[in-house]
């Protein structure tokens, strides 16, 4: 995961301290019960240790990370009301009560 988000090859060092962050940041979102993307937290966790190391970051990458945190809820609404809509359509169409 390491290799596409910084321009150095991710250290061991760095692979642990953001997989203990993403590991806290989880549990911590489980036992406050909130919903969370350990896609997303992961890759943050990976970038920052980039960012603290100053091993460089690609910009197209980070931009994607961003993209996906933005657009994952509106998307998700989206297609949800979609497929709600669509079932409700089909549910009428078929008469069933």
């Amino acid at each position: 995961m390491g290799e596409k988000i910084g321009k150095a090859h991710l250290t061991y060092g760095q692979g642990a301290a953001a997989e203990l962050v993403a590991y806290a940041t989880i549990q911590s979102a489980d036992l406050l019960g909130l919903p969370v993307s350990t896609t997303h937290i992961l890759s943050s966790g990976v970038a920052g240790t980039m960012a603290a190391n100053h091993s460089g970051l690609q910009r197209k990458t980070l931009r994607d990370i961003l993209l996906a945190w933005v657009l994952t809820l509106p998307v998700c609404v989206f297609l949800g009301s979609m497929l709600f809509a669509a079932g409700l359509l089909l549910v009428a169409k078929l008469g069933i009560k």
